[in-house]
C-alpha cells in the first residue's frame, strides 16, 4: 500500500543516484494494444502479493484477508464506506444498549443468529458453528496472529500463553464460558467493557463449519483437545489451502506456484447471488506487466501505486480514484533479538565489519541513528508525490489519541553520525557493519525505503554496508515472523477504527510487530492496557499521548508516512465501494457488490 501522485517529480539528492531503482520506465510502444473481448462474468484483479494462508484463524495480512472475506462471512459488516456504521450479516441484529442486546454494564452481548444460511458444501450453518468459529479463532493463537483481537476483549489477555510461552492455566475453560449459545443467540460475556468489540466482529472471526473442520483433522471443538492445536504451523491446518464458508464466492483453485486464485460464484448463497460468475486474483510483481494487461482489458483492476500514476492516467478506458488511508504505510521495524538459526541476513553475526550481532538493534543509539538516516520529507515529496504526511506517533491523524504536538524524528545526518559514534562505545562507527535488508518484491514503497536507508548509511560511513534483496510476500512474512529480518519495511492499516488497534500492535510487547521484534517496555504495556479499558475519551486521549512519548524515546520503528492511495480500474467496472477497513483496500475488493458493464456510447443527434 501507499500513496502515489500523478505529477512525477525529478528526485533530488540523495535520491538521484538511485533513480533507476525507484521508478518504472514508461513504455516505448507506439501502438496501443488491442483490447481483449469483454467478459461481464469474470473479474480479474492483479496484485503484487501471493496469498499467505486461507485459514481465518491464521491469516493476518491484507492479501489473505481480502480472499477470506469473499469466501467467509463475519457476524457483522461495515455499511458501505462507513467505518462507524455496521450492518448485521451472519447476525440478524446489531446489539446496543437501546435494543437491550448489550447489558447495562456493557459486559454481556446477545447476538441473534441468522437462520437459513448454508456452507458452500451444502450443509446448514448452526449456532454451534458460530461458537466454534470464535473459540477456534481465539484458541489457535499462533505467534504474531490475529487471535489477540478477540482474546483482549473477551478474556482480558492478549494471548493464551504467558511470557515464557506456556499456556495460561484455565484459559481454555475461561474462553468456553465467555462464548455461549442460548437457543439461537450467541452470548458473549466480557471481563470489562470494550467499546470496539462490534467493529472487530465486523471483520474478524468469520464463520467456519465445525463438522467440515473436524473431519479434516482440525480441532474438534472439545475443551479437552484444544491445546494440541494452539500455536499451529501454517500448513498443518486443513484451512490453509481449502475453504468452506458461507460467502458469495467459493474457492475454485489456488495455484501457489503461479500465485493465482480463482473464486467461483456461490449460486446457493443465502442472499441474491453475485453478478460476477468468476473472480481471478493473480500475483504479478512487475508493474509493466500489470499495466499492459490493464490496458489490453485482460485485467479489470491492478494494484497500482502513486509512482505509477503518470504511466496509467492517460490510458483510454481507465478510471483512477484517489482515496485516503487509515494507517502508516510503509514503516520500518527493527528486530531487537534477531534469530541466528540458518540466518544469512546478519553476515558474520558479529560486529566485525562483515556482519551484525543478533542484538544490534536492541541498542537505542543504533535505532536513533537509523531514525535520523531517513529523509522523511524527501520520501513524501519524491515517492509519495507530496500527498502523504509524516506521522509523529502511532495514532493516526484524526483519531482519538493523536497528539499533534508530539515530536518526530527528522532527517539529520549529523545527528545520525553522533548516535552511531555513541553506539556500543564507538565500535559501530569504528568497525562498521554489514547486513541484508529484505523487502517485498513488487512493492515500490518498500523498495524505496530500503534504498534510501542503504544510500544514506553507506555514504555516511564507507564501513557501513547494507545489501538489499526482494522477497515474495509469503516468504517475507515467514522470515518476518521467525525474527530473521534485521529491519523489515511493512505497513500497518486498521483492523478496526480505534486507537487500540494502533497502540497495541505497534507498541505492546505482545502486539503483532513487537512480538517478533523482541521489543518490550513494561510502562507502555501498562498504559496500553489501561487505555483500552478507559471509557472517558479525555482520559483515554492523555494515556495515548504518554504512549507516543515512549514511542519517540524508544524508537522501536520508523513511521514514514500516512499515505493516500489510488485505485486503477477499467471504466466498465461498477459497484466498487471503498472502505479503508476492508483488507487490501483500495486495491482488492469485496467482489459481491461488483459488476461489469460497458459504458453507454453517446447517440448522435440530428445536426451533430
Amino acid at each position: 500500500m501507499g500513496e502515489r501522485n500523478g505529477n512525477q517529480r525529478k528526485l533530488s539528492f540523495p535520491f538521484l543516484s538511485i533513480l533507476p531503482l525507484l521508478t518504472v520506465l514508461v513504455s516505448c510502444r507506439s501502438k496501443p494494444l488491442k483490447e481483449t473481448s469483454f467478459d461481464p462474468t469474470t473479474y480479474t484483479y492483479l496484485t503484487i502479493a501471493g496469498t499467505d494462508s486461507l485459514d481465518p484463524a491464521w491469516a493476518y495480512d491484507t492479501a489473505s484477508g481480502m480472499v477470506i472475506l469473499n469466501i467467509y462471512e463475519p457476524l457483522f459488516f461495515f455499511h458501505g464506506a462507513s467505518v462507524t456504521k455496521i450492518d448485521p450479516l451472519i447476525a440478524t441484529k446489531v446489539p446496543s444498549r437501546e435494543n437491550g442486546l448489550i447489558s447495562k454494564d456493557g459486559r454481556v452481548y446477545t447476538i441473534p443468529l441468522r437462520r437459513g444460511v448454508y456452507f458452500q458444501d451444502g450443509t446448514p450453518m448452526t449456532p454451534e458453528d458460530v461458537r466454534y468459529s470464535l473459540l477456534r479463532f481465539m484458541l489457535s493463537d499462533r505467534d504474531g496472529g490475529p487471535s489477540t483481537l478477540l482474546l483482549k476483549p473477551l478474556l482480558g489477555v492478549p494471548s493464551t500463553r504467558d511470557d515464557s510461552g506456556k499456556i495460561i492455566p484455565g484459559i481454555g475453560r475461561k474462553a468456553f464460558k465467555a462464548v455461549q449459545i442460548r437457543g439461537n443467540n450467541l452470548i458473549l460475556t466480557l471481563p470489562r467493557p470494550y467499546a470496539p468489540l462490534l467493529s472487530i466482529l465486523a471483520t474478524w472471526a468469520p464463520i467456519v463449519s465445525e463438522k467440515w473442520a473436524s473431519q479434516r483433522g482440525a480441532w474438534d471443538g472439545s475443551l479437552k483437545t484444544w491445546k494440541k492445536f494452539n500455536n499451529p504451523k501454517k500448513q498443518d491446518s486443513p484451512f490453509f489451502e481449502k475453504a468452506n464458508g458461507t460467502g458469495a464466492f467459493s474457492l475454485g483453485r489456488w495455484d501457489r506456484k503461479t500465485h493465482e486464485i480463482i473464486l467461483n460464484r456461490n449460486d446457493h448463497y443465502w442472499r441474491k447471488p453475485a453478478r460476477l460468475k468468476r473472480v481471478i486474483i493473480r500475483g504479478i510483481d512487475e508493474f509493466e506487466t500489470q499495466k499492459l494487461l490493464l490496458e489490453s482489458g485482460a485485467a479489470d483492476s491492478i494494484r497500482a501505486s502513486r509512482e505509477h500514476l503518470s504511466q496509467i492516467q492517460n490510458i483510454p478506458g481507465i478510471t483512477i480514484t484517489d482515496v485516503p488511508t487509515m494507517g502508516t504505510n510503509p514503516s520500518a521495524f527493527f528486530t531487537f533479538h534477531i534469530s541466528t538459526q540458518a540466518n544469512s541476513f546478519i553476515g558474520s553475526g558479529k560486529l566485525d565489519g562483515q556482519g551484525i550481532p543478533p542484538d544490534f538493534f536492541s541498542h537505542k543509539n543504533v535505532r536513533k541513528a537509523f531514525a535520523h538516516l531517513f529523509d522523511y520529507q524527501g520520501y513524501i515529496r519524491d515517492i509519495e508525490g507530496g500527498k502523504g504526511i509524516q506521522p509523529n506517533g502511532c495514532i493516526p491523524n484524526g483519531m482519538l489519541g493523536h497528539n499533534p504536538n508530539q515530536k518526530a524524528y527528522t532527517f539529520d545526518l549529523k545527528k545520525a553520525k553522533d548516535y552511531f559514534k555513541k553506539a556500543l562505545g564507538g565500535e559501530v562507527w569504528e568497525k562498521g557493519f554489514r547486513f541484508t535488508m529484505e523487502y517485498q518484491a513488487g512493492s515500490g514503497p518498500s523498495e524505496a525505503v530500503a534504498h534510501i536507508l542503504q544510500h544514506n548509511a553507506e555514504n555516511l560511513n564507507p564501513k557501513f554496508r547494507m545489501d538489499l534483496r526482494p522477497m515474495d510476500w509469503p516468504a517475507f512474512l515467514d522470515a518476518l515472523n521467525s525474527s530473521l529480518l534485521p529491519i523489515f519495511p511493512i505497513g500497518w492499516v486498521a483492523d478496526y477504527p480505534d486507537p487500540d488497534d494502533f497502540a497495541f500492535p505497534l507498541m505492546d510487547s505482545r502486539g503483532d510487530y513487537p512480538a517478533v521484534q523482541g521489543y518490550k517496555n513494561p510502562k507502555a504495556d501498562r498504559l496500553i492496557k489501561k487505555a483500552a479499558a478507559e471509557l472517558n475519551p479525555e482520559k483515554r486521549k492523555k494515556l495515548y499521548w504518554k504512549i507516543q512519548q515512549i514511542e519517540y524515546d524508544d524508537a522501536p520503528h520508523l513511521l514514514i508516512v500516512e499515505p493516500s492511495d489510488i485505485r486503477a480500474q477499467r471504466n466498465w467496472v461498477h459497484g466498487w465501494v471503498y472502505n479503508p477497513i476492508f483488507p487490501d483496500s483500495p486495491f482488492g475488493s469485496y467482489f459481491y457488490s461488483i459488476y461489469k458493464e460497458l459504458p453507454q456510447r453517446k447517440r448522435l443527434q440530428p445536426g451533430n
